[in-house]
């Protein structure tokens, strides 16, 4: 039970550093899209380790 609350702040930190990346993204005029960029969006950036930051092509 006690290791929980030394996980709790470790899942918080990750919490904080994903949003920030996130908001990047959304600034390039993107999407975070889990997995690859499919058409007709282009990779502009990273969200997350498994997400990717997505602009339309013709945007």
């Amino acid at each position: 039970m006690r290791i929980l609350f030394l996980l709790f702040p470790l899942l918080l930190l990750l919490v904080q550093g994903a949003a920030g990346k996130h908001d990047k993204c959304i600034r390039r005029g993107g999407i975070c899209v889990l997995g690859g960029c499919r058409f007709p969006y282009r990779y502009v950036g990273v969200c997350s380790t498994l997400s990717h930051c997505c602009k339309p092509v013709w945007g």
